[in-house]
């Protein structure tokens, strides 16, 4: 027998007289079953809207926008005076969406659930800032609400609403 098994034997007789007389523990582990809480549906309610309107959101396509100027779009059937008034700050935001911080992947899905809070809400004017840093967020943004259908126009908001940093949402509200 070498040493190196004889240490090893040794080690374990130390250690069963160690826990001699020591009890088994017994299972007594009660499961509780999960809170069903109303407002934890309407969070799952929320996120499953914000998923079914981020399908309209391609980062493949890229519509034709202006590069002259601050960043705008307007819709064909949009008269060219709408975005005028979003632009002068005639239209005040109800919504506002603070996108600082976010992947691209965030703020897609927070852009595309904003729209359909706005939609739910009758809410036509939105300001989403997106901030300047490294410009993903000020490029990406605008080609993904030129290609939302309820989106009539945009426009960099006024000072007051975040300037080079955000957008002037206009939506289409659909009559009841």
């Amino acid at each position: 027998m070498s040493r190196k098994d004889t240490d090893f034997d040794d080690d374990f007789s130390l250690f069963y007289e160690e826990v001699k007389g020591v009890k088994k523990f017994a299972q007594d582990t009660i499961i509780q079953p999960p809170k069903r809480n109303v407002k934890q549906k309407e969070v799952t309610r929320s996120a499953r809207e914000a998923s079914d309107t981020e399908f309209y959101f391609s980062d493949e396509f890229v519509p034709l926008l202006s590069e002259e100027g601050p960043t705008r779009y307007a819709r064909d059937d949009v008269s060219k005076y709408e975005v005028k008034r979003l632009r002068r700050g005639v239209y005040v935001p109800d919504v506002f969406l603070d996108m600082h911080g976010m992947t691209q992947q965030e703020a897609k899905r927070e852009l595309g659930s904003m729209i359909a809070y706005c939609m739910k809400q009758n809410v036509s004017c939105a300001c989403v800032q997106h901030g300047i840093g490294k410009h993903i967020l000020k490029q990406k943004v605008p080609l993904w609400l030129a290609q939302h259908p309820d989106v009539m126009a945009f426009h960099q908001a006024p000072l007051e609403f975040g300037g080079d940093g955000a957008l002037l949402i206009l939506l289409s509200i659909p009559e009841k």
